[in-house]
């Protein structure tokens, strides 16, 4: 039977180091659970690998049928599973329990279904003295690089189920946000595509014969606007494909370029510029990162490993590179107000609440309540936005089919008039 030899944590907190037999690295496991031990590391004797075991290739790990699994052996979940995991982990480990058998935990509750397969797997790369940040990334990339920067500020500073529990609320939000703008955009939409199907039949059917009644009848005249828009109609009509394929390929060309990296920055920075979207993403940043902050400072990290772990945490590269100009001016000794100030790229207000608690020596009671101005804002801004759709529509809507109505009634009043 092979043998494992471990490196564990004792009740006492003594570490204790020796081998064990066992089928498997797995019952590996249970025997030191069994024996009071904490495994911080478990390997098999290198005297008792073989070649032929060697080149063996690893088995892979039993899941459940339900769970989804990718090709490179990660396990693919649903936003709301994501959620689920972090608030149940962050309320257990709010409660008191450490990482380990927090996972643990819930690696044996059954009504979890695929979260038991994740909750094991990154249970045991935990157990190896792997990050949990780490761990999270090599067992699922539904976490996404956000999820896994803020795990990480959260393992530095200690405020871990603090972070999560913030993660799964700005996680829920966007699951909302979604749900509410999908079913904000159902009329609308609707109502788009009732006018473009009446627009089409403008163009196609009733203009084409009110133009053919015009052209016979003595003295008929079209007016310009109709010309002009039978000419755009039979243009289409006979380079519909040409224009679908440009359509197409534009469309292929202009993701190419926002996915490549050097054009990231150029692409994140136009975001921020784009009328009441770019609001959005500049609260939604603001938001995340002063919560992150104020959770770090709070609970003792220095200020800027904190602003280093809270930039890494920033998706957007545009805002990262100012971040990193601020972090640069900060390691020089500068205020991190000032150094705001002289990057010229965060609001006045924001930083005059931070000049504020470094006044008071009180920056993360100051960031939490920047945070929650700005949490605020975000509302606000994501509100006007779903209050403008309806409006905006409706307006389009107006000018589409008023325009059409328009120009049929005054190409028969000018008939009507020639004739007389």
């Amino acid at each position: 039977m092979p043998q494992f030899s471990y490196k564990a944590l004792a009740t006492n907190g003594t570490v204790s180091t020796g081998e064990v037999e066992a089928s498997d690295r797995s019952e590996a496991l249970r025997v030191l659970d069994k024996r009071g031990l904490q495994p911080v590391t478990v390997k098999e004797s290198a005297k008792f690998l073989t070649k032929k075991e060697t080149a063996k290739p690893k088995p892979r790990e039993s899941v459940s049928d339900k769970t989804e699994v990718s090709a490179d052996g990660t396990i693919k979940l649903k936003r709301a599973e994501v959620i689920l995991f972090t608030e149940e982990l962050s309320d257990m480990i709010g409660a008191g329990l450490q990482l380990e058998p927090a996972l643990k935990s819930m690696e044996m509750r059954q009504e979890l279904g695929s979260l038991k397969d994740v909750s094991r797997r990154i249970r045991e790369i935990v157990r190896d003295g792997v990050n949990f940040s780490v761990a999270l990334k090599k067992v699922s990339p539904s976490f996404g690089p956000l999820y896994c920067s803020l795990a990480a500020a959260g393992e530095a500073s200690g405020a871990l189920d603090t972070i999560l529990k913030r993660q799964a609320y700005y996680l829920k939000t966007l699951a909302e946000l979604q749900s509410k703008l999908i079913l904000a955009m159902i009329y609308p939409s609707f109502l788009i595509l009732m006018g473009l199907g009446v627009g089409v039949v403008f163009v196609t059917l009733l203009i084409p014969q009110l133009s053919e009644l015009i052209k016979n009848t003595p003295g008929g005249k079209l007016p310009w606007a109709i010309n002009g828009l039978m000419y755009i109609a039979d243009f289409i009509k006979t380079w519909w494909v040409v224009i679908l394929l440009l359509v197409i390929g534009g469309s292929l060309f202009f993701k190419a370029w926002k996915d490549n990296e050097e054009n990231r920055p150029t692409w994140d920075k136009m975001k921020l510029k784009i009328p009441l979207i770019g609001a959005v993403i500049a609260s939604r940043f603001y938001v995340q990162f002063l919560e992150t902050m104020a959770n770090l400072v709070g609970n003792g990290l220095p200020l800027l490993r904190a602003l280093e772990l809270s930039r890494d945490a920033t998706q957007n590269l545009a805002i990262r590179k100012n971040l990193n100009d601020v972090i640069a001016q900060v390691g020089d000794g500068r205020a991190f107000s000032k150094a705001m100030i002289r990057s010229e790229s965060f609001p006045p207000l924001l930083i005059d609440m931070i000049a504020v608690g470094e006044q008071t020596g009180k920056i993360d009671l100051s960031l939490r309540r920047a945070a929650e101005r700005y949490d605020k804002e975000l509302n606000k801004d994501i509100q006007r936005i779903m209050a403008l759709i309806m409006p905006a529509v409706l307006i389009f809507m107006a000018l589409l089919i008023g325009t059409f109505a328009y120009l049929m009634i005054t190409a028969i009043f000018q008939t009507m008039s020639n004739l007389r």
